[in-house]
């Protein structure tokens, strides 16, 4: 017996196997919204940090204003607007999408001071040597100046991935079955709520270690240093 609750060892071994592939199709369910959402936090940081770089203050006051909005306001406001309110104005979206665009539009303000940090670390020689080599604006930003920036900032992007897949439990509040509540419901169910809870705990530590290894061995093998103008 541990804090009045009686064990058995057997029992909930059996219980624990039989729930595990419920859990296991939560977590294939949070790695989507994971997945979708840091694309569009990927691409839409990309979007405002070169808005918000931009020399016109009509183009880059925005930016930063919304991007200034989207951080400072919390996640379950946005994800309530747009799974509430956006109906009303005839836009409706499935739940696992209103979800990850949640997360992709929360985590894309975060994400364009990481691009910023990146691009201002390449060397304003690089820019100039474009300019010199009369290379196009666009181009000199997409083939030169945005791949050195990207190994730079590896590791920012990996805390940030992690930190996503951590805030995708709140997308229950939206019935998405998300690997958080499915174990609730399983424990609603059944009246055992140590079990699947603690599942659920052991597979994010597994997920956040795989997924920081990951980024480590991405940021290692990346090179650093400025790339042959082409």
């Amino acid at each position: 017996m541990l804090f009045g609750y009686e064990w058995d060892t057997s029992s909930s071994l059996a219980f624990a196997v039989s729930i595990l592939p419920i859990l296991l199709w939560g977590m294939v369910v949070t790695l989507q919204a994971t997945a979708l959402g840091f694309v569009i936090a990927l691409v839409l940081g990309l979007v405002l940090a070169v808005l918000k770089a931009a020399p016109t203050r009509l183009i880059s006051w925005p930016a930063k204003a919304i991007a200034e909005f989207l951080r400072d306001t919390p996640l379950l406001v946005q994800l309530f607007f747009l799974y509430y309110v956006l109906p009303e104005f005839g836009i409706v979206l499935p739940a696992f999408m209103t979800g990850a665009l949640a997360l992709g539009l929360q985590y894309s303000a975060y994400i364009s001071e990481v691009y910023r940090g990146g691009l201002e670390a390449v060397d304003r020689g690089q820019h100039e040597a474009s300019r010199a080599l009369n290379m196009a604006s666009g181009r000199s930003f997409t083939r030169i100046v945005l791949p050195q920036a990207i190994p730079r900032i590896i590791p920012a992007l990996g805390n940030y991935l992690v930190s996503m897949m951590k805030d995708v439990p709140i997308l229950s509040v939206v019935t998405v079955l998300e690997m958080l509540n499915v174990a609730k419901i399983i424990g609603d169910r059944t009246f055992n709520y140590l079990i699947p809870l603690s599942m659920v705990g052991g597979l994010y530590l597994i997920l956040t270690l795989v997924a920081a290894a990951g980024v480590r061995a991405l940021d290692m093998n990346l090179p650093k240093r400025g790339l042959p103008l082409r």
